[in-house]
């Protein structure tokens, strides 16, 4: 009589508990690495922001752009950023454009809109208590909880 090659119910109790268990150390690691990579993502997107309100800032005091004296001279808007301004120094009118578009805050709602997934503060707005006005001075995510770094995401 010839014995078949084949797995005991023992050996394969003992391989799903392997399994098992490396399952669960991969878990965590891996929600790690999403969130660093959302965590990534809201930090270029803060800098774009951030670089294209600076830019139309520049343009302003330049006088590249049209600004009231009692202006600040920053975007009224996120989507002025997007839509473009005319250009003063242009004698065919052209406009000068700060975004291709709003990137969205990875944390926020899908569904909500770009420019809608962000907390706006105006020029006049306090830094501890950031609220929105008659300008975009800054922008802040309005995500809840704290980064990998132990920062809050809306301190970033």
């Amino acid at each position: 009589m010839q014995r078949q090659a084949a797995f005991s119910l023992i050996e394969l109790v003992i391989a799903m508990a392997i399994l098992g268990l490396l399952a669960s150390m991969a878990a965590p690691l891996a929600e790690t690495v999403i969130r660093r990579g959302k965590e990534q993502e809201l930090k270029v997107a803060l800098y774009e922001i951030r670089d294209a309100i600076d830019a139309y800032k520049l343009a302003a005091d330049a006088g590249h752009i049209e600004k009231s004296a009692a202006s600040s001279g920053y975007p009224p808007s996120l989507q002025v950023l997007v839509d473009g301004v005319r250009d003063l120094r242009s004698i065919k009118g052209e406009r000068i454009y700060f975004l291709r578009r709003i990137p969205r805050d990875p944390f926020a709602d899908a569904r909500q809109e770009p420019a809608q997934s962000w907390g706006l503060r105006a020029y006049t707005s306090p830094a501890d208590d950031p609220r929105p006005g008659v300008d975009v001075f800054d922008v802040y995510s309005l995500a809840k909880g704290d980064g990998l770094n132990g920062t809050a995401y809306r301190e970033w």
